[in-house]
């Protein structure tokens, strides 16, 4: 039988969910269950961008990034040549996924794009400073990427570019 037309007219097995969306099910639980564990519990409708920002400090403790603090003889080294007692931290980049995968999620739970915690301006700043700050502990600079700037789409831009012959 073709696959295609299976899926297409819905089979009664189920489609295994791809890596993606099975990590974004396990995130949204996870922050679920963070959220009725605080003390008193806070149900989703009352969720905010301070409720995020804890959730995020809560994951730290989990982390597995080295984060050198400011007085560490470390601080700003890539590669250390020792250990150290600095903490260990999320890192950025699975700090920013993880909202991501959230923000989505957020939404097709209910949530509408004009409430979402996850994309609020306070999480955008947070996760910035955590990335400004895990690169200057580490010693790698993040540059801001410049927006290229695509010349108009004339014939007039293509021919002043290519010199004839």
């Amino acid at each position: 039988m073709d696959r295609g037309k299976d899926l297409a007219e819905g089979s009664s097995s189920p489609a295994t969910p791809s890596r993606y969306e099975s990590q974004k099910r396990r995130d949204w639980n996870t922050f679920g269950q963070f959220l009725r564990n605080q003390r008193p519990p806070v149900g989703l409708p009352q969720c905010n961008s301070g409720h995020v920002l804890d959730f995020l400090r809560y994951l730290d403790q989990f982390g597995k990034t080295k984060v050198h603090l400011q007085g560490c003889i470390f601080y700003g080294q890539p590669e250390p040549p020792a250990p150290c007692t600095c903490p260990l931290r999320q890192a950025w980049g699975s700090l920013d996924a993880l909202i991501g995968r959230l923000r989505a999620a957020y939404e097709e739970n209910g949530g509408s794009p004009e409430t979402n915690p996850f994309a609020s301006g306070a999480i955008r700043i947070y996760l910035r400073e955590v990335k400004e700050s895990q690169a200057k502990a580490r010693g790698i600079p993040y540059k801001k990427k410049k927006k290229n700037v695509k010349p108009p789409d004339d014939d007039d831009s293509n021919s002043s570019s290519m010199p004839f012959s």
